[in-house]
């Protein structure tokens, strides 16, 4: 029985230090919601950019991929179109004036695919201990 418990403890030990071994190229939002990991990315232009990742998390080239964004107020929202602009999707448009604004992103492995949805804020504040955006905290701790 002792040894079936530190089996299952380092194992999940491994699977947590393999989660945590891949990051962002841009230090930009991780979702894992996808068959690659993708990443979510604000410019200084203020776009979002969009990159899928290898397993390795190496920038791969879209193929096909279908992303769309609705950000702001839930009454009147912002709906963003995106482009692929070389190795990643950018928004066409700028994102919306403000701090902490809620987001809805979907991404489609295909036009007419299920989408993967995510939902978070789009909050700009620098998280004090990994100096990313709140947005896209690597930390393991809640703000």
């Amino acid at each position: 029985m002792k040894t079936k418990i530190v089996a299952l403890i380092l194992a999940s030990l491994s699977i947590g230090n393999a989660a945590e071994a891949l990051k962002t190229p841009n230090r930009g939002r991780l979702i894992n919601a996808m068959e690659s990991p993708t990443e979510f990315l604000v410019n200084p232009e203020k776009k979002i950019e969009i990159r899928f990742l290898d397993k390795a998390g190496k920038v791969i080239a879209p193929a096909g991929q279908v992303v769309t964004v609705s950000m702001g107020d839930r009454s009147n929202p912002t709906k963003l179109t995106f482009k692929q602009d070389g190795d990643k999707i950018v928004s066409e448009q700028t994102i919306a004036v403000g701090d902490n604004l809620p987001l809805v992103l979907q991404i489609r492995a295909k036009e007419g695919a299920k989408a993967v949805t995510q939902k978070f804020n789009l909050n700009f504040a620098i998280c004090p201990t990994c100096k990313n955006p709140e947005y896209a905290c690597s930390c393991d701790h809640h703000h």
